[in-house]
């Protein structure tokens, strides 16, 4: 082995990597993105939680208990509900994630029996959060009761016992706060995404490859039929794997579903859609099959893992990354996913998901359709 050998060598491969300027782009491009999503998408820190507040007493001290939670950065108090139902209406449709219901009397029943009670609903379709809101509430609770103990004890001396506030968290949609509930239909988007559009990456970029493509520009197909045709077959797969991973997750994982089976399989063939247009536009600009499978699990795996809401609530991250996340499919196809297996949510309190992919789909499908031309370029 030789030094000016071993050098002549790394030049020559230096020379084929400036003349690749795909896979630069991919070298260069892919850590910032990574550390772009990790860094600002991954955050273990949940703050703001929308909350919704259904006070039944309407005294002050009812008044004075809510303030505590509307002081914290940890609740967003997003309505006041006069009523029961308008309350249940907010948590199905996500609107919020935890509701405090102080009951009547809550102000007399600490003044005559020293006892008296605060409910708390929690959405627990993400058990992550769910969890993590009955804690600070928890903490309110207590560090209110221990106020009003203090107070009393100042007041009264040690001669009666102070009043005791009783914390009820009541978990709805995933009671036992299963993280595996909470996991698998995000793991069936995530599945869906990089599958479809991983397999169709690879459609034209194989004809470039394999010298096919003179022979299938000379057919008398036109494009949208090339289009079509190459991703029907892909279309089915992504059903059959859309069914066969649902049936899993009911049967095997036991996550229960509570939807329409037809709302599920409607949403997701929007989604496959998407997904398989997405692919099919990252072939016809890749032109090998290398760069378009590189191509397609930084398009897909990484935003829908990490900015779909799958783990991370996207309500955590900065302004500019929800935003980000609007042009996601996979952000709208897990809230769906979620809606139907746990919460049975009706579809009309899923349009804005629901049209949000059809309209995602409508332009991914017209982007791929415009950029593939049958010409050698």
């Amino acid at each position: 082995m030789t030094l000016q050998r071993t050098l002549a060598m790394a030049r020559k491969e230096v020379i084929q990597i400036r003349r690749d300027p795909r896979s630069l782009l991919i070298i260069l491009a892919m850590p910032l993105i990574q550390l772009f999503i990790y860094g600002y998408a991954v955050n273990l820190d949940i703050k703001h939680i929308p909350l919704c507040v259904y006070d039944r007493d309407g005294t002050q001290t009812s008044q004075d208990l809510l303030k505590r939670f509307q002081a914290t950065d940890y609740f967003d108090i997003r309505f006041v509900s006069p009523n029961y139902r308008e309350i249940v209406q907010h948590i199905d449709s996500g609107a919020c994630t935890v509701a405090i219901v102080v009951p009547p009397r809550f102000a007399e029943n600490l003044r005559s029996s020293g006892r008296a009670s605060v409910q708390a609903l929690l959405d627990a379709s993400d058990s992550n959060t769910a969890n993590i809101g009955t804690g600070y509430a928890t903490s309110i609770v207590q560090a209110y009761a221990a106020g009003v103990q203090l107070d009393w004890q100042q007041r009264h001396g040690l001669a009666r016992a102070a009043p005791d506030i009783t914390f009820k968290p009541r978990t709805w949609f995933n009671e036992d706060l299963e993280s595996m509930a909470n996991i698998i239909p995000g793991v069936m988007a995530l599945v869906m995404a990089v599958v479809g559009a991983f397999l169709t990456s690879l459609t034209i970029a194989r004809e470039w490859e394999r010298g096919t493509m003179e022979q299938l520009i000379s057919t008398p197909v036109d494009k949208l039929e090339i289009e079509i045709g190459k991703l029907l077959p892909y279309f089915v797969i992504g059903m059959a794997d859309t069914g066969l991973c649902a049936g899993m997750a009911v049967w095997w994982f036991g996550v229960p579903f509570r939807g329409s089976w037809t709302v599920m399989f409607t949403c997701s063939m929007l989604f496959l859609f998407v997904v398989l247009a997405l692919g099919y536009l990252i072939s016809v600009a890749a032109k090998t099959q290398l760069a378009a499978s590189q191509l397609a699990l930084v398009a897909t795996f990484l935003p829908a893992f990490l900015l779909s809401g799958f783990i991370f609530p996207i309500e955590q991250m900065p302004t500019v990354v929800q935003w980000i996340t609007l042009v996601l499919p996979a952000r709208y196809y897990v809230s769906i996913l979620r809606n139907v297996f746990l919460k049975g949510t009706p579809v009309s309190f899923m349009t804005a998901q629901i049209t949000a992919l059809a309209i995602l789909a409508a332009v991914a499908i017209a982007l791929a359709t415009r950029a593939f031309h049958k010409r050698l370029e």
